[in-house]
């Protein structure tokens, strides 16, 4: 195996360790918030700020939004820094890190389908797998991807079972507009502009309408039409709006990962016995 070969087989773990490691950060951000209150987008403006040799230093959304002060209970306006972007009217949360005090938008963090901790270990487990299997330690590798597949599968499971037990209840939303965003330019190496399209959709919930830009996107232009409707599920426990419920296939793969690495963890144990 060449050198070139055996740093390629990093690149996985290494991906997957760094995705997961900045959903465990916006994770921590959300479970250490001082509180939580629901905000509406008043306005959302692109911020791109270059230096004198064209170079970009800053590029964010300056968001502001309206709500109720929870230890005031005064209506109040405030504008946000985020690397997000929100349509204007959409019902998001802010919360408010305890100890700097400052406030963060972020849209639901409860729709990843494996957990931020599982995502990160588990690219932390690959990038072990690649190293044990480099070395030609093969029992050690094995033992990695068991630990990896019977991970994945039972996280899985307990996200499946979880949404299963909050008693997610169906709201009926209507899709009143498209938002485009644009993530490549055209260039002679890449032929044609590529955009992603999100649905903007408005629902009722306790008596008052909500905008919500859904997470779910597609390449396709005309995956997603105006007047056409889609399904959320509103959750009474935290009053958090997902786009995702409790779906059969989830718990049928978590049950497919987790034998098939108990099974790998079998052969490991015939193999050293």
């Amino acid at each position: 195996m060449t050198d070139f070969s055996q740093l390629f087989m990093y690149i996985p773990g290494i991906i997957i360790f760094l995705v997961g490691s900045g959903q465990v950060r916006r994770w921590l951000r959300v479970h250490r918030s001082g509180y939580c209150v629901d905000v509406n987008v008043v306005s959302c403006s692109h911020v791109v700020k270059k230096d004198k040799k064209d170079r970009e230093v800053y590029n964010y959304y300056n968001v502001t939004v309206e709500y109720r002060n929870p230890e005031t209970n005064h209506t109040e306006r405030q504008a946000i820094k985020s690397p997000t972007e929100f349509a204007v009217g959409q019902q998001i949360r802010m919360f408010r890190d305890k100890d700097s005090e400052k406030n963060a938008l972020t849209e639901d963090e409860g729709e990843f389908l494996f957990h931020p901790w599982v995502t990160m270990i588990g690219g932390a487990l690959l990038i072990i797998l690649a190293l044990m299997e480099n070395q030609g330690r093969e029992v050690e590798a094995m033992l990695c991807l068991a630990i990896i597949f019977v991970g994945a599968g039972a996280d899985l499971l307990v996200n499946y079972f979880s949404l299963k037990r909050r008693g997610l209840q169906e709201i009926t939303a209507e899709i009143t507009d498209i938002y485009t965003r644009q993530i490549s330019k055209e260039s002679k190496i890449l032929k044609g502009a590529k955009f992603t399209y999100y649905p903007i959709v408005r629902y009722e919930l306790d008596g008052r309408p909500n905008i919500r830009r859904c997470n779910i996107n597609s390449s396709g232009q005309n995956t997603f039409k105006k007047g056409d409707t889609m399904k959320l599920w509103y959750d009474p426990g935290t009053r958090a709006v997902l786009e995702k419920h409790a779906r059969p296939g989830v718990a049928v793969a978590g049950v497919i990962l987790t034998v098939i690495g108990l099974l790998a963890g079998l052969s490991i144990l015939s193999v050293v016995l």
